[in-house]
């Protein structure tokens, strides 16, 4: 359903298991960031109502998200650690060119945010699946849920925005591309590394 290209090797999760404190503080970040997204896509292309309307929504979900795992945080007598480089992210948002019409800005940051929340939803399945941590595995089974209607919601307004031919290509083009970065990740306790 994804289309990813590389799956995420398993042994990804020993890692996790072995620094939850530290995948929790990274989580955070990534909701907080994608609210940040949700921000510049209003701010970015206000003349786009259906989207602007669906980012604000998004704005609430992914900061209350932001607020469930801090809680999970709090919960464990922990807190909220400091953010880090987002590797994985630097090195996707290098593959599209830079400049270009707004049309075509748009659609590649609608791509990029698409595959995020793909790859998130990826992992998160597995964190579901695999977790030996019963309270954490339910709690990204749900949440699991919410990234692949927001994968879908991205990759739909691409192409809605976009030439669908085009756009389809790019897709493909950037899958590619997010496997060979995967193929150098799953080594850290990070969402995405």
């Amino acid at each position: 359903m994804l289309g990813l290209k590389l799956p995420t090797d398993p042994r990804w999760v020993n890692i996790v298991e072995k620094n939850i404190k530290d995948i929790l503080t990274d989580h955070a970040f990534c909701e907080q960031k994608a609210a940040s997204t949700a921000i510049s896509f209003i701010v970015s292309f206000p003349e786009y109502s259906e989207l602007v309307q669906e980012m604000t929504a998004l704005v609430k979900e992914e900061i209350s998200h932001f607020k469930m795992v801090h809680d999970k945080i709090i919960d464990r007598g922990w807190t909220l650690g400091r953010d880090r480089k987002d590797d994985y992210v630097i090195k996707l948002v290098g593959f599209f060119p830079k400049g270009g019409s707004r049309t075509t800005q748009l659609v590649h940051r609608l791509l990029y945010a698409a595959l995020i929340e793909a790859r998130s939803c990826e992992r998160f399945r597995l964190l579901s699946e695999e977790l030996e941590d019963q309270e954490l595995a339910v709690f990204y089974k749900n949440l699991m849920v919410s990234e692949a209607n927001h994968y879908t919601m991205f990759l739909s307004f691409a192409r809605k925005y976009g030439n669908r031919k085009e756009v389809d290509k790019k897709w493909d083009d950037l899958l590619n591309y997010e496997a060979e970065i995967m193929a150098d990740l799953g080594t850290t306790e990070t969402i995405h590394g």
